[in-house]
C-alpha cells in the first residue's frame, strides 16, 4: 500500500513530465532521512526537461530536511566546472526534487588497485575546482567554527565511548578529551579555508559512462573550513583502505596541485602532512561517534562494520605527534582493550597498537 507521501511524490513527478507512464523504483537510502527513487519513462515521447529514459527524484522530508541547501549549492558548483546533477524540477514546500541520473556505479564499487591511481586523480582533479568555487551570495556558505568542530568531535564522547564501549570518561579523562578537542579546532582554523564538501569520499563520487570526471554528490552540508578536510575524506576514507605509503604518495599530488595554482601559499609538504594528520584525527573523533549514534539512535547497523578501520585512524593520526602523545596514549591503554572485547575481529588491523 502507498503512503500518502509516496502518493504526492508520484502525483508530483506525474505533472513535472507530463505523462503518467512511469516506473519508480526505490534505491538504496544513506545516512539521513532522505530517500532516493529512480523514475524510468516509459512514454514513446519525452518531455522536453529531459534528454533520457531515467531520472532521479529526491524525497526530503521537512521538517527533517531542507532541500534548499542542495538546490542552492548544486547550482553554485555546477556554474564553476564540478560535474554534479542537472536539477530538472523542483518544490522546496514540500521536499521534493527531480534531478539527472548519475547511474549506479559509484567509486567504491569500481576501485582496485590497477585503476586507483587514475581514478583518485581524477577525485583530486575535481575537488580542488570544488575548493575553489566562488559561493553565490544569495546562499554563503556557513563557516566551519570552532564550535561546530567541537561539537563533531564530541560525538565520540557521547556516543562512542558512553553508547557503544561503556566507557564513562573521569574527570581527568574528560579534561585531556577537550584539551584534544581544542587543539585540533584551532589548528582546523589556521589552515587555508576553502569550500569544504564534508563527506568526499568513494561512496559520494560516481563514475559516469559518458564523463572523464567523476560525479559529485551528497554536498548539500557544504562548508567554508580547513583545505585538508575534503582530501582525508577522499584518501583515508572510511569504507576502503590503501597503504600509508600510496595514501603519503597521493597527497604530495595534491600539494603539488594545490602549490601550482597558489591555494596553499609556501606551506611546505611536511606542513601539509601534518594539518593532514591533524585534520583526520578530528575526522575520525568525529565519525566514530556519528556511526555509533546510527546504529543506537537510527537502528542502522552497517556503518558498525566501519568503526575498526576508522579507529585505526584515529589512532595512526594521533601516534607520531607529541601535541597528541597523551591522547594517543590513553587512547591505546583505556579506549583500545575495551574496542577488542567488544569487537574481536578487529584484532589483526589493531594489535599494532596494543
Amino acid at each position: 500500500m502507498l503512503t500518502e507521501r509516496l502518493l504526492a511524490l508520484k502525483g508530483w513527478v506525474i505533472e513535472k513530465l507530463e505523462t503518467p507512464e512511469i516506473n519508480f523504483i526505490s534505491l538504496t537510502g544513506d545516512a539521513s532521512f532522505r530517500r532516493y527513487y529512480r523514475i524510468e519513462i516509459l512514454t514513446a515521447q519525452l518531455s522536453e526537461l529531459v534528454s533520457g529514459r531515467t531520472l532521479i527524484v529526491m524525497d526530503a522530508p521537512p521538517p527533517r530536511e531542507d532541500c534548499r541547501p542542495f538546490l542552492a549549492i548544486c547550482e553554485m558548483l555546477g556554474r564553476h566546472n564540478v560535474r554534479v546533477p542537472k536539477i530538472i524540477a523542483s518544490d522546496v514546500t514540500q521536499g521534493f526534487i527531480l534531478l539527472e541520473d548519475f547511474g549506479d556505479t559509484v567509486l567504491s564499487q569500481v576501485l582496485t588497485s590497477d585503476n586507483v591511481d587514475q581514478l583518485y586523480s581524477q577525485a583530486m582533479n575535481q575537488l580542488i575546482e570544488l575548493q575553489q568555487t566562488p559561493p553565490l551570495e544569495r546562499y554563503p556558505l556557513p563557516a566551519y567554527g570552532e564550535i561546530k568542530l567541537v561539537d563533531e568531535m564530541s560525538l565520540f564522547d557521547e556516543w562512542f565511548l558512553r553508547k557503544f564501549l561503556m566507557l564513562k570518561p573521569s574527570k581527568e579523562e574528560q579534561a585531556l578529551l577537550m584539551e584534544t578537542y581544542d587543539f585540533l579546532a584551532n589548528q582546523a582554523l589556521h589552515q587555508p579555508q576553502v569550500v569544504v564538501h564534508r563527506d568526499y569520499h568513494c561512496r559520494n563520487l560516481m563514475v559516469l559512462n559518458d564523463s572523464e570526471v567523476l560525479g559529485v554528490i551528497d554536498f548539500q552540508d557544504a562548508v567554508i573550513g580547513p583545505v585538508t578536510y575534503d582530501i582525508v575524506s577522499l584518501l583515508r576514507d572510511a569504507y576502503v583502505q590503501w597503504p600509508a605509503e600510496k595514501v603519503n604518495e597521493w597527497l604530495k599530488i595534491y600539494w603539488e596541485r594545490q602549490s601550482i595554482n597558489g591555494r596553499l601559499g609556501k606551506t611546505s609538504f611536511a606542513e601539509l602532512q601534518q594539518w593532514f594528520d591533524w585534520m583526520g584525527a578530528q575526522r575520525h573523533l568525529k565519525v566514530l561517534g556519528i556511526f555509533a549514534r546510527l546504529y543506537f539512535r537510527d537502528g542502522k547497523d552497517g556503518y558498525l562494520n566501519n568503526l575498526p578501520l576508522v579507529l585505526f585512524y584515529l589512532l595512526s593520526e594521533t601516534k607520531d605527534h607529541s601535541q597528541l602523545s597523551s591522547f594517543h596514549q590513553w587512547l591505546c591503554d583505556r579506549v583500545l582493550p575495551t574496542f577488542l572485547v567488544e569487537v574481536p575481529d578487529s584484532m589483526p588491523l589493531l594489535k599494532e597498537f596494543l
